[in-house]
């Protein structure tokens, strides 16, 4: 099915009808889609340019050591994009604490790619949450949700007042007609869509599916390379924004906004797409994950996936995150005298994974394209029979593993699978037993291997 975008709105000057973007991560932007818009060497003048209303939104408190706000200068104030509210339901769309007596969390799991039902599903419609972490109320923790996108949201708008959304497309390509601007999106592409900014969904090609990782505590940034040093991992330019992009439309419209885990909806009579200008630091983002740079041993030894961090949300716990977002992607092996798929392990972080396309190194069958797993806190998991027999006995040289890319939302809290996940999801029943086969090898010949 291929749905044609509905974007109505205007760019930035000398950009085409493709999404037009700047680069950086954190950086301080400015950018408008009307000349002189933009007020200089000011934030709030007494009157702005073409009618405006200034106007700022803040994703940090005021006093942060480095706040994070954008000014925006629009043709309503954004008090006219809310009014009354009503409460409305998305049953599976749901967030922390979300536990049920009946559903066990506790053991390792694996899902088959959610299929697509054939329903009309829309951003908000198609959302199915897999697992919460944490408490959407105090801001910490997480939800990890699969989405089934097959229709735009027509003159229908959302925004998040609990979390900052990184959305990791599988199937499809949707557009993120966002208040500051467009933002186009398709597999092997993140991106990361701050609280509180308000936005349409679009299919420009579907069926769509990808994960989101909800993130309620501290914002994503780029984890620290120690010793790795300034470069390799993910770049700061190959982030992009946004420029900005506006509508001026007089019809009636819904904004539907996500509070406190629970949904409502208020009616307006206009796009609230229409800041003409802006600029600050705190702006929506998307990344091309083909420009990730992996490291890794030359030598021996397994490095710990920690080097494969494409972003953090810190905790405030030093070295331990809110939230890891892990990438594995087409990388040389070169490593000698090493079991080189990720070795048996248990920690106290709990491991979403989820498998953009090919295969996993560790899982040889299973684990397909839009499958998820779990490994929840404390819970052994490694290769299955097949991947240790394969690494143990393989004539070692430098090998190119190829065609595979998938991720990991990791932590430090355990994810609590919700009713759909545990009851409705294509839960693979029989994945546990994929280290039923392996054998005892013990032999306590001194010398043997």
């Amino acid at each position: 099915m291929n749905v044609q975008g509905e974007t109505r709105l205007v760019q930035a000057p000398g950009t085409s009808t493709t999404p037009g973007y700047m680069p950086g991560f954190g950086n301080d932007f400015e950018t408008e889609a009307l000349p002189g818009a933009l007020p200089v060497g000011m934030n709030s003048p007494q009157k702005v340019n073409y009618g405006l209303y200034g106007e700022q939104l803040s994703g940090t408190a005021f006093t942060d050591v480095r706040p994070e706000r954008t000014w925006c200068y629009r043709i309503r104030p954004s008090v006219k994009h809310s009014r009354r509210y009503a409460r409305i339901d998305l049953p599976r769309f749901r967030s922390a604490p979300d536990i049920h007596a009946d559903v066990t969390s506790l053991g390792q799991y694996r899902w088959d790619p959610i299929p697509h039902s054939g329903e009309a599903l829309t951003w908000l419609t198609g959302m199915r949450t897999m697992t919460t972490a944490g408490d959407v109320h105090t801001q910490v923790g997480m939800a990890s949700h699969v989405y089934l996108v097959t229709e735009s949201m027509v003159d229908d708008y959302f925004f998040s007042a609990d979390s900052e959304m990184l959305v990791v497309p599988q199937e499809g390509r949707l557009r993120f007609a966002t208040e500051l601007g467009v933002i186009d999106l398709e597999p092997k592409e993140i991106a990361i869509l701050p609280r509180g900014l308000v936005y349409r969904v679009e299919v420009l090609e579907g069926p769509c599916r990808g994960f989101v990782c909800e993130n309620y505590g501290q914002k994503f940034e780029l984890p620290g390379r120690g010793p790795i040093g300034a470069n390799c991992m993910a770049n700061p330019r190959d982030f992009k924004a946004p420029v900005a992009a506006f509508e001026d439309r007089e019809i009636p419209s819904t904004v539907t906004v996500k509070w406190c885990g629970q949904f409502h909806r208020t009616e307006i009579g206009q796009s609230p797409l229409d800041v003409v200008a802006w600029h600050g630091n705190y702006a929506p983002l998307k990344y091309d994950l083909r420009t990730y740079c992996p490291v890794g041993a030359i030598l021996f030894d397994h490095p710990d996936p920690s080097i494969f961090t494409v972003l953090t949300a810190p905790s405030g716990q030093a070295g331990t995150a809110n939230i890891d977002f892990v990438l594995f992607r087409e990388r040389w092996m070169v490593m000698e005298d090493t079991f080189r798929p990720p070795w048996y392990h248990k920690n106290i972080m709990s491991e979403l994974m989820g498998n953009i396309y090919g295969q996993y190194d560790a899982k040889p069958h299973g684990f397909v394209p839009g499958g998820i797993s779990l490994h929840n806190m404390m819970l052994p998991h490694g290769p299955d029979r097949e991947a240790f027999e394969k690494a143990s006995n393989a004539e070692l040289g430098p090998e190119k593993l190829g065609e595979t890319m998938s991720f990991m939302f990791e932590t430090r809290f355990p994810q609590q699978l919700t009713r759909f996940a545990g009851e409705e999801a294509p839960l693979q029943d029989d994945y546990v037993d994929c280290w039923a086969s392996l054998e005892k090898k013990f032999d306590g010949t001194p010398g043997r291997k």
